[in-house]
């Protein structure tokens, strides 16, 4: 590299937008990921040890999946090469591989490989650097924002170890934004600026655990920012609203607003109405609400408010808590909409949760009594000998697979469960009701 090389990379970087100027330069620097990456874990224990196993990074965007890439190549004194699994080809791989080869032998020196979007990955790229990988010339690191175990040959992901990013913590974000507000040079320390804390709050909430997303639009608010007659610029919330494109909505993570709009988007669902699921559920989207939360709270209204009279609606909804999990946001989102609208315009039965209710209140009110000798389970052991489970009668022996006995305790009497008439519990109250029916005869 000769100096006007050198001297257009400086411009380059000096130019460059605030998330990539303030890349963590050293391991202390890198937040988040201490799941992964924290004192005592796998990889930070390896690259201690010098040693760093080919790997997909796996996690959503903004979480430092290429800074870690980076960061390893650097404590592992490795020549790092980056390329992206859509825009390079065989040609750019042999290049890498020769020069490798060439590297290892004049100098000793590991070449490691970061695949940006790896699951893009196609046969003939795989072909060409795997067997350089498999004798440990080359190290491979992925990073990919799709389950790499869905996403990514099996070939590949036999070679390599899976560690999964998670989205930083509000914590983290608000660590690298007042980071690169006082540092100079690289971050933003020259502008003398200060970020109000309603302003702060809301580049840390709309960001979403998105590091990138997060710098960049703090770069932009303090540029956006007047200067006053001392030099020192303020940011507002106007002014991280527009850096942001977005407006911020009345939404208390921790206070009362947030269990508001969370309670009207349940009441909602148990009224019917999905227009009104899925407005509030976008108030809660759009203010940067934790998707897991929002998952969790459709997970229990498919139990409490539509029950048995829609049994699947239970699977959907945590058929979808895991899809948000695994596919994120803003994708997420979608998966979302769906069940708010098809829990709210399913046939709603409470009984499961009254018939729990009454059990417990029932259970708590008095002694508790012992299991009936004929459902105590017998064993192989002394529990035959004692006559545990004698006269038990084996309802799969029936023709009907059902045979009237007393399964609950001497002085428990219910019902507990009070079926409804809507939906699919109808039929199992009509199943219900003639079998009660059945046993008050053989009293």
């Amino acid at each position: 590299m000769d100096l006007f090389e050198y001297a257009r990379q400086q411009q380059m970087a000096s130019q460059a937008p605030l998330a990539a100027r303030m890349r963590a330069q050293t391991l202390d620097e890198y937040v988040g990921q201490e799941h992964i990456f924290g004192p005592g874990k796998f990889l930070r224990k390896a690259l201690d040890a010098g040693k760093v196993p080919s790997c997909i990074l796996f996690g959503p965007p903004g979480t430092g999946k290429t800074t870690l890439a980076r960061l390893m190549a650097t404590k592992i004194d490795a020549h790092f090469e980056q390329l992206n699994a859509v825009t390079s080809g065989v040609p750019d791989i042999r290049r890498i591989v020769d020069e490798a080869k060439a590297r290892m032998g004049q100098y000793g020196r590991r070449t490691m490989v970061f695949i940006d979007e790896i699951h893009r990955w196609r046969k003939d790229q795989q072909d060409a650097l795997l067997p350089h990988v498999e004798e440990g010339l080359i190290t491979l690191i992925g990073a990919t924002t799709q389950n790499p175990l869905v996403s990514v040959n099996a070939p590949l992901v036999s070679r390599t170890r899976i560690f999964e990013l998670q989205s930083l913590s509000d914590k983290d974000i608000r660590q690298l934004l007042e980071r690169a507000l006082v540092l100079p040079g690289r971050g933003l320390g020259n502008y003398n600026a200060t970020v109000e804390s309603e302003a702060m709050e809301h580049l840390i909430r709309t960001s979403s655990g998105d590091a990138r997303t997060a710098l960049n639009a703090l770069e932009l608010a303090v540029v956006l920012a007047d200067a006053d007659e001392n030099g020192r610029r303020t940011v507002t919330l106007p002014i991280a609203e527009e850096a942001l494109l977005k407006r911020a909505v009345v939404y208390d993570h921790d206070g009362d607003e947030h269990y508001h709009v969370a309670s009207a988007l349940i009441k909602s669902i148990r009224g019917s109405d999905p227009d009104a699921a899925v407005y509030w559920l976008a108030r809660m989207i759009y203010a940067g609400e934790d998707p897991r939360f929002i998952a969790r709270r459709l997970v229990i209204s498919a139990a409490e408010d539509i029950g048995l009279a829609d049994p699947t609606a239970l699977n959907l909804a945590q058929s979808a808590a895991d899809a948000v999990s695994f596919i994120g946001m803003p994708e997420g989102r979608i998966i979302l909409s769906e069940v708010a609208i098809y829990l709210a315009c399913a046939p709603k039965s409470n009984t499961a949760y009254e018939a729990i209710d009454r059990a417990l209140a029932q259970v708590g009110k008095e002694r508790t009594p012992p299991v009936p000798i004929h459902l105590k389970d017998a064993g192989a052991g002394s529990g035959q000998r004692l006559g545990y489970g004698k006269g038990y009668e084996y309802p799969h022996a029936y023709p009907s697979g059902w045979v009237q006995q007393r399964y609950l305790p001497e002085g428990v009497d219910g019902p507990f469960w009070e079926p409804g008439a809507r939906g699919r519990e109808e039929v199992l109250a009509r199943v219900l009701r003639e079998r009660r029916a059945l046993g008050m005869q053989r009293k």
